[in-house]
């Protein structure tokens, strides 16, 4: 059993294989007990006060036992397998989405699936060469988002399917966008955000008919990739906000 857990917490193809993600800390499995998630077992070097799901297999160890199973610096005292859920089916896009090119940091990804939830994001879609979704690194930095956020891995085919079909594809672009994001309608539309170092690919900038920009100072460059889309999505969020507003007085 430990072997599984830290060949889960290494190796993405491993994890592929067997349908399974590795989380630690008795915060996430209370997150992810409350969101439903299929926890298949626990190994812990504390008691657990809230009650398992029946099928959850449940294991107590030393603290050391804990520290060689875990992948993470400063491993908590819970670690956790999960299976990975079904992929989300995504045929119609009514609200805002948010689509991730080629972000390759764990702790970016999961930090924006974390933000997203905070701002009633429907989806986050990820392409290219991003951080695996199941990364336990990517899981520690959503903070238990990854239990409640809607998440789908995407190929390019796919996204272009749902251009065809009507989408709305907004890029983020670091500089010469053609608008301002604050003046920008985000709703039932998909804003792609790329990587710091290369930013959206060609082909995910090919869906794009329009783009947009976050006014910073002119001597930088560029901002970092989570708090790029923290910026946007809360802007999509007061900008929906302001509309509702706005009809109700209409």
């Amino acid at each position: 059993m430990c072997v599984h857990m830290k060949k889960l917490g290494a190796d993405r193809g491993y994890r592929g294989e067997h349908g399974e993600f590795l989380c630690d800390g008795l915060k996430l499995l209370e997150e992810a007990v409350r969101g439903g998630a299929e926890v298949t077992t626990v190994l812990t070097a504390s008691h657990v006060e809230f009650p398992l799901p029946l099928e959850t297999r449940l294991f107590y160890a030393e603290r050391g036992i804990i520290d060689s199973v875990s992948p993470l610096t400063n491993a908590q005292d819970v670690l956790f397998t999960c299976k990975i859920p079904a992929q989300h089916d995504l045929t119609e896009i009514k609200g805002t989405f948010l689509l991730l090119d080629g972000v390759q940091d764990p702790g970016n990804v999961g930090a924006i699936v974390r933000t997203a939830n905070a701002f009633g994001i429907k989806a986050v879609l990820l392409t290219g060469a991003c951080a695996d979704l199941y990364n336990p690194k990517t899981i520690r930095a959503t903070m238990g988002a990854i239990f409640r956020q809607k998440v789908a891995k995407m190929a390019f085919g796919e996204l272009a399917g749902l251009k065809e079909s009507g989408a709305r594809f907004i890029g983020a672009v670091p500089g010469g966008g053609q608008r301002s994001i604050q003046d920008i309608n985000f709703n039932d539309a998909i804003i792609a955000i790329g990587s710091e170092g290369g930013g959206l690919s060609k082909e995910v900038l090919s869906l794009c008919g329009e783009t947009a920009t976050i006014p910073i100072a002119p001597e930088c460059e560029s901002l970092n990739a989570a708090a790029a889309a923290a910026i946007i999505m809360w802007e999509a969020a007061s900008g929906a906000r302001r509309r509702a507003v706005a009809d109700s007085y209409g």
